[in-house]
């Protein structure tokens, strides 16, 4: 059994869902662009023992109504509402812009131990949506640390999908971005050898929205440098949104692609459910 709980904090928004019986994980559920809290999945994380908060992290009450210069301080006051539950190991599942704020929040928050990526980035990209001025012009970074944003890759306005083009992919204009602006790229790079978290990388060869199939290579790659390892799930067919088993696959918005397909996002998702479950010690 499982209760659920609102928070609607000023600092705090979300729902946490606690276990009857707490085996002291604590699981921070971060979605993207969609900007949903993700209370199913958080659920599903409550059904295995953890306490998990699906936070929102942006487009609440007194939040950036975008992903812009979103302060990485919410995800850290999502780790504080756990840790005062009694959660003694802090794991957070971030997936896409979501992996982004997970990555950048871990570098930052020694108390996780655990970031599952799903979709991920390897750069800090600039703003998608306004932000707390209700403007999304001039574009500026997605995130923000201590009130200062941080160094960001911003589009190649030349590398736009054309106008009216239904479900436009928009991995070329992140690809394209990352050589226009490769000094940025470099400055904007995830370091995610400063963290002592451990790495769970999930990312699909046909993600249509950006490169997190190469992103993920390049985190890996990172960890690998400094002596490290990270866990790689992937597959070459699948797109930007896996499905876990039980999920009902989320419809693809028709103003971007994703890529994949459901038998290979479906695939990509059993694969990496079972090792979370595993990683996690939920199994």
């Amino acid at each position: 059994m499982t209760t659920a709980e609102a928070l609607d904090r000023d600092d705090v928004q979300g729902v946490l869902v606690l276990p009857d019986r707490p085996n002291g994980l604590g699981v921070l559920v971060l979605t993207g662009s969609s900007g949903r809290v993700d209370a199913e999945l958080a659920e599903t994380f409550a059904q295995l023992g953890a306490s998990a908060l699906a936070l929102r992290w942006w487009g609440g009450r007194g939040q950036p109504p975008g992903i812009n210069e979103v302060p990485i301080e919410t995800i850290v006051r999502g780790v504080d509402v756990l840790r005062a539950r009694g959660c003694v190991r802090i794991a957070v599942h971030g997936t896409s812009f979501g992996a982004l704020a997970a990555l950048l929040a871990a570098i930052r928050d020694e108390r996780i131990d655990v970031v599952i990526a799903v979709s991920p980035a390897s750069v800090v990209w600039q703003n998608s949506g306004p932000g707390l001025d209700r403007s999304e012009w001039p574009p500026r970074s997605a995130f923000s640390w201590r009130g200062s944003p941080l160094p960001c890759v911003m589009f190649d306005p030349r590398k736009w999908p054309p106008a009216g083009t239904v479900s436009p992919r928009y991995r070329g204009l992140h690809e394209a971005s990352l050589e226009t602006f490769a000094d940025d790229a470099r400055a904007a790079a995830i370091p995610v050898e400063l963290s002592h978290a451990e790495y769970i990388f999930v990312a699909g060869g046909d993600d249509a929205l950006w490169p997190s199939d190469t992103a993920t290579h390049a985190l890996a790659e990172r960890l690998r440098n400094v002596g490290r390892t990270a866990t790689v799930v992937e597959h070459p067919g699948a797109g930007h949104s896996p499905v876990y088993p039980g999920q009902v696959p989320p419809p693809a918005p028709a103003e971007r692609a994703w890529g994949g397909s459901q038998e290979a996002d479906s695939a990509l998702g059993t694969m990496a459910w079972k090792t979370i479950v595993e990683r996690l010690g939920l199994a």
